[in-house]
């Protein structure tokens, strides 16, 4: 004897029971059941609707599963035949598509190496204050501990951004700057080596930290 269908439920989690149809339900009773269920509610309550719709697909997605397992029974068995056939006469329901992610340019290996050019403009004189004002801070200030290395790292920022702006290669101009840094420590370590006997009114680190900072301000208006 066939199970009778309990009441549809519309607020339970179980899509039989807000149906109102049992596990065993043929196709065509879960499809009128369906249809009832909308039929009953008020064309204003679009909350309501999309309970019906849902469980409708709980229920199909059930059966589908079910049957990829192998533990359908009679009923459920011809019922999902039927759906399967209904479902490929259907066009799938799809979930809203998630927002495409920006895609990142494409890295470029330039083995070119950069020629010579002096800057014009904003590009020229702008480094040139902005390496000036770091000249003139490792001479007067540069006596203070760590003020020649921070001032050294605001000279090699104030050629990164130089550099970017001209070549809009990046990761070349760190490059370039961290060579620059390199060789002006050298040659700022032999030079204040070569003159350590001699009475100046500079500190070994203000003598080494010249030559880095005209380094890269050369660097940074010479460069393309």
């Amino acid at each position: 004897m066939a199970q009778a269908p309990p009441p549809a439920d519309p607020d339970s989690n179980d899509p039989y029971q807000r149906l109102g149809i049992t596990a065993d339900a043929s196709f065509e009773t879960v499809q009128r059941a369906k249809q009832e269920r909308l039929s009953e509610l008020t064309a204003d309550d679009p909350q309501a609707k999309a309970k019906v719709e849902a469980a409708y697909d709980a229920v199909l997605m059930q059966r589908l599963k079910d049957r990829q397992l192998g533990q359908l029974t009679g009923a459920a068995a011809s019922a999902s035949k039927v759906e399967a056939s209904a479902g490929a006469s259907e066009p799938p329901k799809r979930l809203p598509k998630l927002p495409a992610m920006p895609s990142l340019p494409a890295a470029k290996l330039d083995l070119q190496w950069p020629q010579l050019s002096l800057a014009e403009g904003p590009q020229l004189w702008q480094p040139l204050a902005g390496h000036s004002a770091v000249l003139v801070g490792v001479l007067l200030l540069g006596t203070q501990p760590g003020l020649p290395e921070l001032l050294l790292s605001l000279a090699a920022l104030i050629t990164i951004a130089s550099l970017q702006r001209r070549r809009s290669r990046f990761f070349k101009a760190v490059g370039f700057t961290l060579l620059a840094l390199i060789a002006g420590t050298l040659i700022g370590g032999l030079f204040s080596a070569s003159i350590q006997g001699l009475a100046l009114p500079l500190s070994v680190n203000q003598l080494a930290a010249v030559p880095t900072v005209l380094i890269l301000a050369a660097l940074a208006v010479l460069l393309d």
